[in-house]
């Protein structure tokens, strides 16, 4: 099996369980504010990771990189974004049905790939990114 498969899987498996977990962690209390915290939590123990890593000598690299910085800080502002719906979308309603929808975001990432990149998808690949926008809507409203 491919290495980035692996991560991919893996990926998928733990944001399963961050919806999870975030579902019942967000009981009666306010969810603006526990993404503020999942946010800290995860900020801390990605800087345990790169310190481990014995790559903190390497965050001068990319704040001297102005362009690279942007599009991070641009990433980061998007993800926050993201985070913060999706935690008001599990807190108003049921993980089943927001995260198929959230896993609509493969498609819109395919669809910006497509037109901000030029990147080229073959007759099978546009087909299944249309399943998976049918299949998501199916989970999500069926």
């Amino acid at each position: 099996m491919s290495t980035w498969l692996i991560y991919a899987l893996l990926s998928a498996l733990t944001a399963a369980l961050a919806a999870i977990f975030g579902k019942i962690g967000l009981q009666n209390l306010d969810a603006n504010t526990a993404t503020a915290i999942r946010a800290v939590i995860m900020a801390l123990f990605l800087v345990g990771v790169v310190i481990v890593q014995g790559k903190l000598n390497l965050i001068s690299e990319i704040m001297a990189n102005r362009k690279a910085l942007l599009f991070i800080l641009l990433s980061g502002i998007a993800g926050a974004l993201s985070w913060l719906f999706y935690f008001l979308a599990i807190k108003h309603g049921k993980v089943s049905q927001v995260a198929p929808i959230d896993k609509l975001s493969v498609v819109f990432a395919v669809i910006l790939a497509v037109i901000l990149f030029g990147e080229k998808i073959s007759l099978i690949a546009a087909a299944g990114v249309a399943l998976i926008t049918i299949g998501a809507l199916m989970v999500a409203l069926g």
